[in-house]
């Protein structure tokens, strides 16, 4: 495999990673308040569904759309989503926004559940089959974005949609062992990953779409991750100066 389907496939495990983390919190919630079975089979159904539209999305992207006009937008997008994920996570790291917490939002589903109607004494509960649907479908519908749009833009669907279910694999294993909220993943410390590979990703496709040389080829993205990663270091350096200033304000007025 090259250097760039290796990149893709960290990528897409890293981002897919994430998001099954906060599905699988959905899940545990339900089957460990209400139905196993149900649940499971609602988490079956979104991932069935999920699985479809990487197949049937990814083939007629690469198919029907010239590839110019495709890294030129698919590179627009993952830019514009690349700095959502990645200025969280500056955030976060510098302390001006809450770490994402899976046991908090597990306590409080299993609070909203309870407050539903009984489970039924037989058959399908659809209580449990919808939440984990709608859980699941919700939180993978960003990893096909992700994987479709890096699969297609470099050709590389196979190594993409690996580290997908490579990444389901793992995060549900781990999961069904510990049979609690994995709330040790390092979250922030991956969404800031997953950002910056997205900006870098983005900004090499989108160059080449608008018709850029890159004098390094395929080695111009790590050019582009070095300096993405020192531009977000710095931001980082900069929140928790301001927030430092700002905290030696309020002790000092």
């Amino acid at each position: 495999m090259s250097s760039l389907g290796l990149a893709t496939l960290l990528a897409s495990f890293l981002a897919s990673a994430v998001e099954f983390v906060e599905a699988v919190t959905i899940v545990l919630a339900v089957g460990t308040t209400r139905q196993w079975r149900s649940t499971l089979l609602g988490t079956g159904a979104a991932v069935a569904l999920l699985a479809g539209l990487i197949a049937i999305f990814g083939t007629a992207i690469a198919v029907l759309v010239p590839i110019e006009l495709l890294r030129l937008v698919v590179g627009g997008f993952l830019i514009i989503y690349g700095l959502q994920w990645l200025t969280k996570a500056i955030l976060r790291a510098g302390g001006a926004k809450a770490k994402h917490d899976e046991a908090a939002i597990f306590e409080r589903e299993i609070v909203a559940l309870k407050a539903e109607p009984p489970v039924p004494a037989s058959g399908t509960d659809w209580i449990s089959f919808t939440v984990a649907f709608k859980g699941v479908l919700l939180e993978g519908l960003e990893v096909v974005f992700i994987v479709v749009t890096f699969g297609a833009s470099a050709d590389l669907l196979g190594p993409a949609a690996l580290g997908a279910v490579t990444a389901a694999a793992v995060v549900l294993s781990i999961a069904a062992l510990v049979r609690r909220p994995l709330a040790a993943v390092p979250e922030n410390a991956m969404k800031f990953a997953v950002g910056l590979m997205l900006v870098t990703f983005g900004t090499f496709w989108a160059g080449e779409g608008v018709g850029i040389d890159w004098p390094a080829e395929d080695a111009s993205i790590l050019v582009l991750l070095v300096g993405y990663v020192a531009l977000s270091l710095a931001g980082t350096w900069l929140v928790r100066g301001r927030l430092r200033r700002m905290h030696l304000a309020d002790a000092t007025s």
